[in-house]
C-alpha cells in the first residue's frame, strides 16, 4: 500500500509538473474560475497581459476584479468593462462559447473567449489580436478605398450614397454629379502613367477638401471621380456648388517637373430621392457628362430629359448598326482620287456607307464612332476590305484602291492575315492595294503598329499616312516607318487662296516629303481656284475632294477610270501662263 501510493503520488506530480508546463507556454491568457467566481488557475501569459509579476497574483480574484485592472491603468472604459463582464459571466453561465473584441485605449486589440469547463471550472482566455484586427481593416480599406488616392471606390461609394439615401426625408432632393479629366489620354500617351497617376492624386487632393457631412466623394476609376450631395435646396443650390468645385479645380500643377492644368467636364443630376436611386442618377450623370464633352468640354451640364431619349435612340442606332454589320447590310462607295499630271482617276477610297432603313443614310461621322464604342470598328474594317479587293480586281489594271484602317485593327495581328485573304480571294495584284494608317494608330502603340506595317508591306500591298498634320505629326514617321504616301489633310487647303502664310506652309510639307521620296496626295480640293493653286505652285502627285463629285459606286469608277475630266484643257492653259510670267 505505502509502495502504491508512493507510486501515485511520483504520477500526479509529473502531471502536474506537464499540466504546469502545457498551461504556461501557452500563447493565450488563461484562467480558470472556480464555482465561487474566482481565479482558481491561472498561466503565466495570463499575468503577463494583466501586467502582474507571477500567475498566483491573479488566484482568488473575479472577472470584475480583473477587468477593472485595465479601468484603474486606464486601458478599458468603465462602460467596456462592464459590457465584457455581462458577455463573459453570460456565456460561463449558459455553458456556451463566446467571443469578445476590445480595443483598448493604447491601440491594442484583445478578445476574450470564455467557456464552461469540467467540474464545475469556467474557462476564460484572452489575446493580443492587434496584428490580426489591424490586417482586417486594412483588407477593408483596400476594399473600400482607391489605392491610389484614398477616396471610397466605386462600390463603397455605390454603398454610402445608397445608405443616405435610404434615410431621412424621402421628400428630399438630392444630386450626383459625375467629373472626367479632359484629354487625360493624351498625358499618359506623351508623358507616361506615372504622371498621370501624379495628376489624379491632384485632383483628388482637391476634391477631398470638398468632402464632408452629406457629400461624398469617390474616385469610379481612371480619370473619373463622383460626387453625392445628399440634401440640396434647389437646381440654382446645386449650381452654385458645382461652380465652386470646378473653380477648385482649375489651375496648374506641378507632377515631376511638368506643369499640367486641370481641366475637367461634368455631368450632374438632381432628383427627388423617393423617385430614384443611385443607378439611375449615376446613368443620367453620365449622360449629362457625354453633352458637356460635346459642348466643347471644360464645363458641366445638368440632366434634361431629352438627354435620356437622346441616349435611348442612340442605344438603338447600336442594335441597329450591329444587325446591319452581322447581316452585311452596309455598302461601299469610292472617292475619286485624281493624278495630277493626267487628270484621270489614278485610285479611289473605299468609304463606308449605311444605309438605315427608317431613317435613311446615316452619317459615317455618327456610325464610325458608334461601331468603335462598340468594338465593332474591325468588323466594318473586313468588310470594306474585302468588298474594295473584290471591286477592285474587276476594273482597269492602272486603278488602284486605298482602305483605312482604325486604330483598333493595329491592335491586333489578324489584320495581315485578313489584307493576304482578301487579296487571295479577290485574286487582286498587291501593289493595287494601299493602306491607309492614321497617326491615332502610331500613337496607341508604335512598336506593334510599326511590326504590323512592315509585315503588310511584304505582301507587296502600300502604305499611306492618313490625315498627316491633324494629330501629333511627328517627322520622324517620315523615315522610321516603311510609307509609300502622305496625305495632307483639307485644313492645309482651307485658306491657301487668300493666305501666302498658308500657301508656303503647304508647299514645304509636299517639298520635304517628296526629296524622302514619298507620293503626295492633298485631300479636301473643292474649289477650281484651290486646284489651279496647287498646279501652279504646290505641285503634289495626287488631290481627291468634293471638285471631282461625290463618292462613286464600284461600277461609276469602271466607268469613269479612262475618263479626263473636263478642266485639264484649263488646268494647262493656266500653267503656261504661269511660265511664260516667270
Amino acid at each position: 500500500m505505502l509502495f502504491s501510493a508512493v507510486i501515485g503520488h511520483k504520477q500526479a506530480r509529473n502531471l502536474t509538473r506537464r499540466f504546469d508546463r502545457a498551461l504556461n507556454t501557452m500563447s493565450h491568457g488563461l484562467v480558470m474560475l472556480g464555482p465561487d467566481g474566482r481565479v482558481a488557475v491561472a498561466n503565466a501569459e495570463a499575468a503577463h497581459l494583466m501586467s502582474l509579476k507571477s500567475a498566483d497574483a491573479l488566484l482568488g480574484r473575479s472577472i470584475h476584479g480583473l477587468l477593472m485592472r485595465g479601468v484603474v491603468g486606464g486601458m478599458l472604459a468603465p462602460k467596456d468593462c462592464r459590457y465584457i463582464e455581462a458577455q463573459l459571466t453570460r456565456a460561463l453561465r449558459e455553458g456556451r462559447d463566446r467571443k469578445v473584441l476590445v480595443s483598448l485605449a493604447n491601440g491594442q486589440h484583445y478578445e476574450f473567449s470564455a467557456r464552461e469547463g469540467s467540474q464545475e471550472l469556467g474557462v476564460v482566455t484572452f489575446e493580443d489580436v492587434t496584428a490580426r484586427v489591424e490586417a482586417e481593416e486594412k483588407i477593408r480599406f483596400m476594399a473600400r478605398y482607391d489605392n491610389l488616392t484614398g477616396l471610397p471606390n466605386r462600390a463603397y461609394f455605390h454603398e454610402l450614397a445608397g445608405e443616405a439615401m435610404a434615410s431621412g426625408d424621402r421628400d428630399r432632393l438630392c444630386g450626383l454629379a459625375v467629373l472626367d479629366l479632359d484629354d487625360f489620354k493624351s498625358v499618359n500617351d506623351t508623358l507616361g502613367h506615372p504622371v498621370g497617376d501624379g495628376l489624379i492624386y491632384a485632383v483628388a487632393e482637391r476634391l477631398a477638401a470638398v468632402a464632408g457631412p452629406g457629400i461624398n466623394v469617390s474616385r469610379f476609376g481612371g480619370d473619373e471621380f463622383m460626387i453625392y450631395f445628399d440634401r440640396i435646396e434647389d437646381e440654382s443650390h446645386l449650381g452654385s456648388l458645382l461652380d465652386e468645385i470646378f473653380a477648385d479645380l482649375q489651375g496648374e500643377v506641378d507632377v515631376a517637373g511638368h506643369g499640367l492644368r486641370i481641366q475637367a467636364s461634368g455631368g450632374a443630376v438632381l432628383s427627388i430621392v423617393n423617385d430614384t436611386d443611385v443607378d439611375a442618377m449615376i446613368v443620367k450623370a453620365d449622360l449629362a457628362l457625354y453633352k458637356a464633352k460635346e459642348l466643347g468640354k471644360n464645363g458641366w451640364r445638368l440632366f434634361e430629359a431629352s438627354m435620356d431619349a437622346a441616349f435611348r435612340n442612340r442605344q438603338l442606332m447600336k442594335a441597329d448598326l450591329r444587325s446591319a454589320v452581322q447581316a452585311k447590310e452596309l455598302r461601299v462607295v469610292y472617292q475619286p482620287i485624281v493624278s495630277m499630271s493626267t487628270m484621270r482617276i489614278a485610285s479611289c477610297e473605299a468609304l463606308c456607307r449605311w444605309d438605315h432603313p427608317d431613317l435613311g443614310p446615316i452619317s459615317p461621322g455618327v456610325f464610325i464612332p458608334l461601331a468603335e464604342e462598340m468594338g465593332i470598328i474591325s468588323e466594318i474594317s473586313t468588310f470594306v476590305l474585302q468588298a474594295a479587293c473584290a471591286e477592285c480586281a474587276k476594273w482597269p489594271a492602272q486603278t488602284s484602291v486605298s482602305i483605312n484602317l482604325s486604330a483598333k485593327d493595329f491592335r491586333n495581328r489578324d489584320v495581315v492575315q485578313k489584307v493576304r485573304d482578301a487579296l487571295a480571294v479577290s485574286g487582286l495584284a498587291p501593289h493595287r492595294l494601299e493602306i491607309e494608317v492614321t497617326e491615332t494608330a502610331l500613337l496607341d502603340d508604335k512598336s506593334l503598329t510599326r511590326e504590323l506595317i512592315e509585315e503588310l508591306k511584304t505582301l507587296g500591298v502600300r502604305i499611306a499616312l492618313d490625315d498627316f498634320g491633324t494629330g501629333y505629326s511627328s517627322l520622324s514617321y517620315l523615315h522610321k516607318l516603311p510609307l509609300d504616301k502622305i496625305k495632307i489633310d483639307r485644313s492645309f487647303l482651307i485658306d491657301v487662296t487668300q493666305s501666302s502664310q498658308s500657301l508656303d506652309l503647304l508647299k514645304g510639307i509636299v517639298g520635304l516629303t517628296r526629296t524622302l521620296g514619298l507620293v503626295v496626295t492633298i485631300e479636301g480640293v473643292e474649289t477650281f481656284e484651290q486646284l489651279k493653286i496647287l498646279v501652279r505652285s504646290v505641285k503634289p502627285d495626287l488631290v481627291q475632294g468634293f471638285l471631282f463629285g461625290a463618292a462613286l459606286s464600284a461600277s461609276g469608277i469602271e466607268t469613269m477610270s479612262n475618263v479626263t475630266w473636263p478642266f485639264a484643257a484649263d488646268l494647262r492653259l493656266a500653267a503656261k501662263r504661269t511660265a511664260r510670267q516667270l
